[in-house]
């Protein structure tokens, strides 16, 4: 019986993966929560695995299974040859592995875009901060915590706290208290 699954990628925890589904009538929803960086990510390891001849794969837009055109156009073309139709809401977009040429086009110039645009964003981003900081507004991110806290927190991280415990405590993210921790040590 052909089965008609999804797949969903948020970048962060708190993000909700089923906005991107909603209003689709699923058999099984495979979500990865994690960049879209590369493709070696467990759903959708576990979607390629699963997906049998005769079978759709639907994603909400086609920056969820892939964020570079390679990885994007390999994923379409390796499921369309197995014989799996793939659909993407977004963009409405269906592959067949029997599209017209104006179709894969569509996909690459739609995945190209997709590619470029946090890296205009980013240069965009570095383009505004130049300005600020010509015209005096712009002074960085301040550092969170003191010397003395910085000192304090090595401390308790050395006494045995839980680096959470810290985290919480101080009103940072683990990744800050580990940050710290690294450059203290080295210091």
């Amino acid at each position: 019986m052909d089965s008609e699954s999804a797949y969903a990628r948020v970048s962060t925890l708190d993000q909700n993966e089923l906005r991107q589904l909603e209003g689709q009538i699923l058999d099984r929803i495979f979500t990865d929560k994690a960049s879209g960086r590369d493709t070696a990510r467990p759903a959708l390891t576990e979607l390629l695995r699963f997906v049998r001849d005769g079978d759709t794969v639907v994603a909400h837009s086609i920056d969820r299974p892939a964020r570079n055109l390679d990885d994007l156009r390999a994923l379409v073309q390796g499921l369309t040859r197995r014989g799996v139709r793939v659909e993407f809401l977004k963009e409405h977009l269906v592959f067949t592995g029997e599209e017209f040429p104006m179709a894969n086009l569509m996909l690459s110039v739609m995945g190209a875009f997709e590619e470029l645009e946090p890296s205009l964003i980013r240069e965009r981003q570095r383009e505004g901060i130049t300005l600020a900081q010509q015209r005096g507004a712009y002074k960085g991110r301040q550092k969170t915590l003191t010397p003395e806290r910085v000192a304090e927190l090595v401390q308790r991280a050395g006494s045995g706290t839980p680096k959470v415990l810290l985290a919480r405590d101080y009103g940072i993210s683990r990744e800050t208290v580990y940050h710290y921790l690294r450059h203290t040590e080295l210091g």
